[in-house]
């Protein structure tokens, strides 16, 4: 039997799967009519592609890089607060929780402020308060992050795509104002990186969720390792 807590587990993948994925490919695309309309343009051809495909490129990439931190925060979230909450009440840290929770907040908040700064420091100001924000709330404890595997690990993975798109919220008004393209090179080094991440985390995150036991099976497959380490040495570890 599934209950609530199962299905909260799946809030996270589900949202990759049924909107930042697809996102991922609308964006790739765009990405790559604006690049063909720009160099045609600068050999001096007409090109097909009408023009707005710039600022739809822009504009999607923009919800891209947004719900990829969004989705972060909200596959931290799960762990930490269900683990929190499943804990006997004389267990409880009610300061921790409140703090917690604040973290969440201000980590929003600065996303939401990055959103909307004008100024170069602005942007890179907000931009490291967001980052500082995911980074600390993702070293909880309750934090799953395969530090005996970290090369294959679907949070190291998540939380590099997520600074690559922080970082690209902070840095998209440059593109714009850099006559020599040097801001737009890296922009497309950056990003390339930041897809073949996003790759990782499809292959990363299957395998996650075959290896996390619903609620019901989780004691008996706790009581399985445990009955295994005493046998022979352990080479994994169990979704905690």
């Amino acid at each position: 039997m599934i209950d609530a807590i199962d299905f909260a587990s799946l809030i996270h993948p589900a949202l990759a799967i049924a909107f930042v994925f697809p996102l991922i490919g609308i964006v790739v695309h765009y990405s790559l009519q604006t690049r063909n309309r720009r160099m045609q343009i600068a050999k001096g051809q007409k090109s097909a592609v009408p023009g707005s495909v710039g600022t739809q490129h822009l504009r999607l990439g923009r919800w891209l890089s947004n719900s990829v931190v969004i989705l972060s925060l909200i596959g931290l979230a799960y762990p930490i607060f269900s683990k929190i909450f499943a804990a006997p009440p004389d267990q409880q840290n009610g300061t921790r929780t409140i703090l917690l929770l604040v973290l969440f907040a201000l980590t929003i908040a600065s996303l939401f402020l990055l959103n909307i700064a004008n100024g170069k420091l602005q942007r890179a100001g907000f931009a490291t308060l967001t980052g500082i924000g995911l980074v600390l709330i993702g070293c909880q404890p309750e934090v799953f992050r395969r530090g005996f595997e970290w090369y294959v690990s679907h949070y190291y993975y998540g939380m590099a795509a997520s600074m690559l798109m922080i970082f690209s919220l902070a840095m998209f008004p440059e593109i714009y104002k850099d006559r020599s393209n040097r801001w737009r090179s890296l922009h497309v080094v950056l990003n390339v990186i930041a897809v073949l991440l996003f790759i990782s985390q499809g292959f990363t995150g299957t395998r996650d969720l075959l290896e996390i036991p619903v609620s019901w099976q989780k004691p008996y497959i706790e009581q399985l390792y445990i009955n295994n380490c005493q046998t022979q040495p352990c080479t994994v570890q169990p979704q905690q």
